[in-house]
């Protein structure tokens, strides 16, 4: 998958005219949220200069915006509203990201709000100790090794903003991948797996904030049915790539 288009215009609108322009915008907003091609958009007013605005749109290509959008009745509706202001656009440019990037601490990550390594230590302990005693999991684990739950540990700490230890001791998604293939793991068997890591979750002492058991959960039923899928007799193993990144936001959708 190719890398989004960002386009970045930017306007200086009198100030006697910025209330119909934030007006015109809502409005207009309306055709970019409709349009398959818009990712996301977002304007933003200079806090040392009221004047000066930048509208940012994501797209999913640079094509997709002047052949997908700029031909469609979504754009004709969309220009309509903005129309009176294109005379104060100072700038409108295609952007494509660069390899710099990442995110700051000022967000916590999922690893360091759950409580750092002795959380998904006590969590993995608490759920391996379930799972072997349930009737329906406990085949799938009968020859488990001694060091398999803190493996998972090192892996969802990974998984959720830690240090990369599973990486580096273990190998990458494919490694983990490999250990599913051929073990035939039924719907019902994944469903109880769910169930079991949030009892286990309750019990370790896991934070239960809404926000943090949504992502928990996000990504263990993202996980668990990869793992379906790469038991069963059709599974094609991937090729190999780094520990996936979970965050507090959600995955967008797949495409191949």
């Amino acid at each position: 998958m190719t890398a989004h288009t960002v386009e970045y215009i930017r306007y200086r609108i009198p100030e006697q005219k910025s209330a119909e322009f934030l007006a015109a915008y809502t409005s207009a907003a309306a055709q970019l949220a409709a349009s398959p091609h818009c990712v996301d958009y977002e304007l933003a007013r200079c806090e040392e200069d009221f004047e000066h605005y930048v509208l940012r749109i994501t797209w999913t290509s640079t094509e997709d915006h002047m052949e997908g959008f700029r031909k469609s009745e979504l754009f004709e509706d969309f220009f309509a509203e903005i129309r009176p202001y294109v005379t104060h656009i100072e700038e409108m440019r295609h952007y494509k990201p660069t390899t710099v990037r990442g995110a700051g601490a000022s967000v916590p990550t999922l690893y360091a709000w759950a409580g750092g390594a002795e959380a998904f230590s006590r969590l993995t302990s608490v759920f391996y100790d379930k799972v072997l005693k349930d009737d329906l999991l406990a085949p799938l684990f009968a020859h488990l090794d001694p060091d398999h739950a803190e493996h998972v540990a090192l892996w969802l700490g990974e998984v959720f903003g830690g240090p990369p230890a599973y990486s580096e001791t273990q190998g990458g998604h494919g490694h983990m991948v490999a250990k599913h293939l051929g073990r035939g793991i039924t719907e019902p068997q994944r469903r109880r797996w769910v169930n079991l890591i949030q009892d286990a979750a309750d019990e370790a002492g896991l934070p239960t904030d809404p926000e943090f058991r949504s992502a928990f959960l996000a990504y263990v039923e993202w996980g668990t049915r990869l793992a379906v899928y790469f038991s069963g007799p059709d599974a094609v193993p991937p090729a190999e790539q780094p520990v996936p990144r979970w965050t507090w936001g959600s995955a967008p959708p797949y495409r191949g």
